[in-house]
């Protein structure tokens, strides 16, 4: 998993909490790399799953509920960091449709060793987007964090069902994202 999820972790955890804390959560998941992260470096995906469970331990916030909340918080910082993804579009629906063909195949070039998970797209139906999730990581909720993220950077009024196919391991999802109209 590459250092940027986990350097933007540990800043929303600092920030959304207390550096206090951030400092607390790596001290007790006794990580291999001693939480020592660089944005392009590459690190097991243990190291995130033990710092989630130690703040969920902390703040007392189930594990699912602080990534889809990192989710949320990634979009925006993806937006930040990276505005030549966003560049000429104009909702959601269209950058979600985006993902595997266009996001994924820019972020292989920017690190061609990343291990990302796949998204298929259905858009069949009028107003509706169906994105399949398929990883071998057990990051389903950090993905339904993102689509959410997604869609309220662009202000689109959307509802989100989400589907579980891997029996609770997080590995698989289907995300059905159903367009209401947009905000003003």
């Amino acid at each position: 998993m590459k250092g940027i999820v986990f350097t933007e972790f540990l800043e929303m955890v600092e920030s959304k909490f207390s550096p206090e804390l951030a400092d607390s959560i790596i001290e007790g998941a006794e990580l291999s790399s001693g939480g020592a992260y660089t944005t392009v470096g590459t690190y097991d995906h243990d190291e995130m799953i033990k710092l989630v469970t130690c703040l969920s331990k902390e703040t007392g916030i189930s594990t699912a509920e602080l990534m889809r909340s990192f989710g949320i918080y990634m979009f925006e910082r993806f937006y930040v960091l990276f505005p030549q993804y966003f560049s000429g579009i104009d909702s959601s629906f269209r950058f979600l449709e985006l993902i595997e063909d266009y996001i994924h195949v820019e972020v292989r070039k920017l690190y061609p060793e990343a291990e990302l998970p796949s998204f298929e797209c259905d858009t069949s139906e009028p107003g509706c987007l169906r994105l399949t999730y398929r990883s071998t990581r057990p990051f389903a909720p950090l993905a339904e964090g993102l689509i959410c993220g997604c869609i309220a950077h662009f202000r689109d009024a959307a509802d989100i069902q989400v589907e579980d196919l891997s029996s609770g391991r997080g590995t698989a999802a289907r995300f059905l994202v159903t367009q209401r109209g947009s905000l003003s």
